[in-house]
């Protein structure tokens, strides 16, 4: 069985003799590939093919876009920014690739940006802002590192506004979702309300991370390059510590489906959202859950620097959380969990682990 080569195109065609052949092509150049797969003549061909496409992008904005990609700066993305990042490259490549380095130092190029990024915006002004924001990083190394003399998206307003930092979860909101959630949905928030750790990584959080006191985990989202994410130790308050210790150990997971398989974060999301229109919180998001965790946290006695640790917020932000919220939230903890005593009592932690595949784990 032979190995996709990325880049590489294969064509089979039929000789007059009735013989069936492949061809391959370097995808970027159209170069036909000569040899035979594994074959050092093959492999050289590749080689030369990638030596013709990079001499044809020399000076254009799809050349600067593969020179990026062998800096130190590509090198400390995650693989999943990497590939956001490809994502994008090649949207501006199909538009703009050709464009020559005095282009791309031109007020014009600025101007055919920004108004693509005003007609697109109209409809989706988060992925608007994200490409024009990873473009805008390249020209920036260009500017700074590269072979260009300025980097003309240095600024540019935003579509999208994304402060949230006003926006948390009050006692009545998780009175509503309480309400309308599944266990597995309840045990979601518990989790979230307590830790003010990102949906992905609770999704991740195993019992090897619980010691009776504390959860320890790394956040996926601090990860850079090969590097591993920020270890960060939470103190389990009361509440949180009775939920853990009441659950019984269904999977190596702590959070997942009630056949006891581990959830795909889109399912997850498809579920959570589902609750909250249900419970008409469509204004709240996952994320939002953060702000109130810093006077979870508070509560259970973590100082200020402790609580950011994990949060992620200024001290300037979790201090006006606490002024301004902390007596509205100060009941939170105990009702939430008196939410879900009854699912402590139900056979949603009695439940045996299913093996077979169903459609809760998609």
């Amino acid at each position: 069985m032979r190995t996709r080569i990325k880049g590489i195109n294969s064509v089979k065609r039929r000789l007059a003799s009735g013989v069936i052949v492949t061809y391959y092509y370097h995808r970027s150049t159209g170069t036909r590939i000569v040899g035979e797969p594994g074959t050092p003549a093959f492999f050289g061909a590749i080689a030369a093919a990638e030596a013709k496409m990079r001499r044809r992008d020399d000076g254009t904005l799809g050349g600067l876009l593969r020179e990026f990609e062998t800096t130190k700066h590509w090198r400390k993305l995650a693989e999943s920014t990497r590939k956001e990042y490809r994502r994008v490259f090649n949207f501006w490549e199909d538009k703009y690739g050709t464009c020559p380095y005095a282009a791309l130092e031109d007020k014009e190029f600025r101007r055919d940006i920004l108004k693509w990024h005003d007609e697109y915006s109209a409809k989706f002004p988060r992925e608007a802002d994200n490409r024009v924001t990873i473009l805008a990083r390249v020209l920036s190394w260009g500017a700074t590192d590269g072979p260009i003399n300025r980097n003309v998206l240095q600024t540019f307003d935003r579509a999208y506004d994304g402060d949230r930092s006003e926006i948390i979860w009050l006692p009545e909101h998780v009175e509503a979702f309480m309400a309308k959630a599944n266990d597995e949905m309840k045990l979601g928030l518990v989790l979230a309300l307590h830790t003010g750790q990102r949906q992905g990584d609770l999704l991740r959080l195993a019992w090897g991370n619980y010691n009776g006191t504390h959860l320890m985990l790394r956040q996926g989202k601090s990860r850079r390059g090969d590097k591993a994410g920020r270890l960060v130790t939470i103190k389990c308050t009361k509440a949180l510590k009775e939920t853990l210790d009441g659950l019984q150990k269904r999977s190596t997971l702590i959070l997942t489906t009630k056949t006891g398989r581990a959830f795909k974060k889109r399912y997850f999301a498809e579920q959570w959202e589902a609750t909250c229109k249900e419970a008409d919180l469509t204004n709240l998001h996952f994320h939002d859950l953060r702000g109130t965790t810093v006077t979870m946290l508070f509560q259970a006695g973590c100082n200020l620097g402790e609580i950011v640790s994990i949060t992620g917020h200024s001290l300037r932000r979790a201090q006006e959380i606490l002024d301004k919220y902390l007596a509205r939230t100060s009941t939170m903890a105990d009702s939430a969990i008196a939410k879900f005593e009854n699912v402590l009592e139900t056979e949603f932690t009695k439940r045996p682990a299913k093996q077979e595949v169903v459609n809760e784990a998609k």
